[in-house]
Protein backbone atom coordinates (compact mmCIF):
# COMPACT_ATOMS: atom_id res chain seq x y z
CA UNK A 1 0.00 0.00 0.00
CA UNK A 2 2.92 2.15 0.56
CA UNK A 3 3.48 4.78 -2.38
CA UNK A 4 6.64 4.26 -4.19
CA UNK A 5 8.43 7.57 -3.83
CA UNK A 6 11.49 6.56 -5.60
CA UNK A 7 14.60 4.30 -4.25
CA UNK A 8 14.78 6.81 -0.95
CA UNK A 9 10.56 6.53 -0.47
CA UNK A 10 9.86 9.59 0.09
CA UNK A 11 12.57 10.83 2.59
CA UNK A 12 14.44 12.85 -0.07
CA UNK A 13 11.55 15.67 0.81
CA UNK A 14 12.81 16.08 4.16
CA UNK A 15 15.25 17.96 2.34
CA UNK A 16 12.84 19.86 0.19
CA UNK A 17 10.65 22.00 2.80
CA UNK A 18 9.42 19.42 5.60
CA UNK A 19 12.70 20.41 7.27
CA UNK A 20 11.41 23.88 8.88
CA UNK A 21 8.33 21.88 10.57
CA UNK A 22 7.74 22.13 14.08
CA UNK A 23 6.62 19.23 15.91
CA UNK A 24 5.94 18.45 19.73
CA UNK A 25 6.42 15.68 21.08
CA UNK A 26 5.23 13.89 24.62
CA UNK A 27 5.04 10.72 26.25
CA UNK A 28 3.69 9.07 29.43
CA UNK A 29 6.14 6.91 31.31
CA UNK A 30 5.76 3.80 29.30
CA UNK A 31 6.42 5.87 26.10
CA UNK A 32 9.31 7.65 27.82
CA UNK A 33 12.09 6.02 26.66
CA UNK A 34 10.53 5.64 22.89
CA UNK A 35 10.17 9.41 23.10
CA UNK A 36 13.44 10.25 23.53
CA UNK A 37 14.72 8.30 20.91
CA UNK A 38 12.12 9.91 18.82
CA UNK A 39 13.31 13.36 19.16
CA UNK A 40 16.97 12.34 18.53
CA UNK A 41 15.59 10.96 15.21
CA UNK A 42 13.75 14.03 14.46
CA UNK A 43 16.37 16.50 15.59
CA UNK A 44 18.78 14.68 12.77
CA UNK A 45 16.76 15.12 10.52
CA UNK A 46 16.38 18.70 10.80
CA UNK A 47 12.98 19.21 12.27
CA UNK A 48 12.27 21.77 15.13
CA UNK A 49 11.19 19.60 18.46
CA UNK A 50 9.73 20.94 21.44
CA UNK A 51 9.60 18.13 24.10
CA UNK A 52 6.35 18.35 26.48
CA UNK A 53 7.65 15.31 28.44
CA UNK A 54 7.62 13.46 30.70
CA UNK A 55 11.19 13.48 32.08
CA UNK A 56 11.55 10.13 33.17
CA UNK A 57 10.19 7.27 33.44
CA UNK A 58 8.54 7.51 36.87
CA UNK A 59 4.65 6.43 36.85
CA UNK A 60 3.04 9.70 35.51
CA UNK A 61 -0.47 10.84 33.65
CA UNK A 62 -0.94 10.30 29.97
CA UNK A 63 -4.10 12.88 29.58
CA UNK A 64 -1.35 15.30 31.40
CA UNK A 65 0.98 15.18 28.04
CA UNK A 66 -1.43 14.33 25.52
CA UNK A 67 -2.94 17.59 26.72
CA UNK A 68 0.38 19.76 26.38
CA UNK A 69 1.01 18.42 22.88
CA UNK A 70 -3.10 18.63 21.52
CA UNK A 71 -2.87 22.26 22.58
CA UNK A 72 0.03 23.52 20.38
CA UNK A 73 -1.44 21.39 17.38
CA UNK A 74 -5.15 22.49 17.52
CA UNK A 75 -3.48 26.55 18.12
CA UNK A 76 -1.05 26.11 15.52
CA UNK A 77 2.18 26.73 17.17
CA UNK A 78 3.35 23.68 16.19
CA UNK A 79 2.66 22.00 12.88
CA UNK A 80 2.24 18.51 13.79
CA UNK A 81 2.64 16.28 17.00
CA UNK A 82 3.86 13.13 18.24
CA UNK A 83 2.24 11.40 21.28
CA UNK A 84 3.87 8.32 22.84
CA UNK A 85 2.19 5.62 25.59
CA UNK A 86 1.93 2.06 26.05
CA UNK A 87 -0.71 1.65 23.40
CA UNK A 88 -1.51 5.21 21.93
CA UNK A 89 -4.91 4.63 22.68
CA UNK A 90 -5.36 7.05 25.93
CA UNK A 91 -3.22 9.97 23.90
CA UNK A 92 -5.42 9.76 20.94
CA UNK A 93 -9.00 9.63 22.73
CA UNK A 94 -7.30 12.65 24.99
CA UNK A 95 -5.44 14.65 22.14
CA UNK A 96 -8.90 14.62 19.64
CA UNK A 97 -10.90 16.53 22.75
CA UNK A 98 -8.88 19.67 20.75
CA UNK A 99 -10.68 21.48 17.82
CA UNK A 100 -8.66 20.60 15.20
CA UNK A 101 -6.44 17.97 16.17
CA UNK A 102 -7.64 14.71 14.09
CA UNK A 103 -5.16 11.60 16.36
CA UNK A 104 -4.99 7.94 15.93
CA UNK A 105 -3.04 5.12 16.71
CA UNK A 106 -0.54 3.88 14.03
CA UNK A 107 1.14 0.68 14.65
CA UNK A 108 3.21 0.53 11.04
CA UNK A 109 4.39 2.08 8.22
CA UNK A 110 0.75 1.36 6.05
CA UNK A 111 -1.34 3.05 8.80
CA UNK A 112 1.13 5.79 9.15
CA UNK A 113 0.89 6.59 5.68
CA UNK A 114 -2.91 6.12 5.02
CA UNK A 115 -3.21 8.72 8.57
CA UNK A 116 -1.68 10.77 6.42
CA UNK A 117 -2.98 10.51 3.04
CA UNK A 118 -6.48 9.68 3.32
CA UNK A 119 -7.04 11.45 6.72
CA UNK A 120 -4.80 14.30 7.16
CA UNK A 121 -3.71 13.47 10.43
CA UNK A 122 -2.07 15.88 12.31
CA UNK A 123 -1.07 14.18 15.55
CA UNK A 124 0.59 10.82 15.41
CA UNK A 125 0.00 8.84 18.62
CA UNK A 126 2.55 5.60 19.13
CA UNK A 127 2.41 2.23 21.29
CA UNK A 128 5.60 2.06 23.16
CA UNK A 129 4.96 -1.48 24.28
CA UNK A 130 5.35 -2.84 20.57
CA UNK A 131 7.63 -0.75 18.71
CA UNK A 132 10.80 -1.57 17.78
CA UNK A 133 13.05 1.23 17.56
CA UNK A 134 13.58 0.15 13.64
CA UNK A 135 10.00 -0.15 13.12
CA UNK A 136 9.71 3.46 15.02
CA UNK A 137 11.91 5.36 12.49
CA UNK A 138 10.73 3.96 9.63
CA UNK A 139 7.24 5.19 10.76
CA UNK A 140 8.09 8.44 11.54
CA UNK A 141 10.06 9.15 8.52
CA UNK A 142 6.67 7.67 5.91
CA UNK A 143 4.10 9.85 8.42
CA UNK A 144 6.09 13.06 8.21
CA UNK A 145 6.97 13.00 4.43
CA UNK A 146 3.40 11.75 3.32
CA UNK A 147 0.94 14.77 2.66
CA UNK A 148 -2.46 14.67 2.57
CA UNK A 149 -3.87 13.63 -0.39
CA UNK A 150 -7.24 15.84 -0.46
CA UNK A 151 -9.66 15.43 -3.23
CA UNK A 152 -12.44 12.69 -1.84
CA UNK A 153 -10.69 12.94 1.12
CA UNK A 154 -10.88 16.55 1.66
CA UNK A 155 -14.85 16.06 1.67
CA UNK A 156 -14.55 13.72 4.66
CA UNK A 157 -12.35 15.43 7.17
CA UNK A 158 -14.41 18.48 6.54
CA UNK A 159 -17.29 16.42 7.32
CA UNK A 160 -15.76 15.89 10.31
CA UNK A 161 -14.40 19.40 11.08
CA UNK A 162 -18.31 20.43 10.68
CA UNK A 163 -19.36 17.84 13.18
CA UNK A 164 -16.88 19.01 15.57
CA UNK A 165 -17.70 23.09 15.51
CA UNK A 166 -21.39 21.61 15.77
CA UNK A 167 -20.98 19.29 18.60
CA UNK A 168 -18.02 20.83 20.65
CA UNK A 169 -18.95 24.32 21.97
CA UNK A 170 -15.99 26.03 23.22
CA UNK A 171 -15.84 26.41 27.25
CA UNK A 172 -17.52 30.08 28.17
CA UNK A 173 -15.58 32.08 30.52
CA UNK A 174 -16.39 31.76 33.97
CA UNK A 175 -17.63 35.77 35.36
CA UNK A 176 -16.19 36.45 38.59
Amino acid sequence: MLQDKGPDNGTENFKKGFLSMRVAIGSDHRGFHLKEKLATLLRAKGFEVEDEGTTANESVDYPDYAVLVAKKVSEGSVDRGILVCGTGIGMAITANKFPGVRAAPCTDEITAEISRRHNDLNVLCLPADILSPRILERMVDVWMVTEFEGGRHSRRVKKIHDLEKRNCKPEESSGS
